[in-house]
């Protein structure tokens, strides 16, 4: 078995930063998991198998990635599925501090994991899912900042509301 690395995060909804972030990842490790967190501290637009089913359809074309989700502990799913790296990526650096103490306790907890921050293209330094709700809220075209499957959800999710 080659090198596991877990990309975890809510990816609600998963944006073209995250999709940079996961296809660089998938030409670094052998195997990436997109690990979609149950965020209890979170009210999520879409659930845990919405956003599940819209990340798959956007990586569908890249072979060595596959989607999971999980609860608890991060340390706890890596080791489950028997990874050595968690991925993380940085837009700016107001996000290094929060990753750098995320790294942090996470090596304390498990010594044998790596954190590997990738920086987000420049195109995407400014994209979040809480920005594209927000847009998208206000039926802007989000098409340049989500995969179509995403587009699709966002109009029908904001139009029952």
């Amino acid at each position: 078995m080659g090198a596991v690395a877990v990309y975890p995060g809510s990816f609600d909804p998963i944006t073209y930063g995250h999709m940079d972030i996961i296809e660089r990842s998938a030409r670094v490790f052998d195997k990436v998991i997109v690990a979609v967190l149950h965020n209890r501290n979170k009210v999520p637009l879409f659930t845990v198998e919405e956003r599940m089913e819209m990340i798959a359809d956007s990586v569908r074309n890249i072979a060595n990635v596959e989607v999971d989700s999980f609860n608890g502990l991060l340390v706890d799913y890596v080791q489950e599925k028997d990874a050595t790296t968690i991925v993380r990526g940085l837009r700016a650096v107001s996000d290094f501090e929060y990753e750098m103490q995320a790294a942090s306790i996470n090596r304390k907890l498990y010594p044998q994991v790596e954190t590997f921050f990738m920086m987000t293209n420049n195109q995407y330094s400014y994209l979040s899912s809480s920005i594209v709700k927000e847009v998208a809220k206000y039926d802007a075209n989000v098409e340049d900042l989500v995969p179509p499957i995403v587009q699709r959800a966002l109009k029908e999710k904001y139009r029952q509301s």
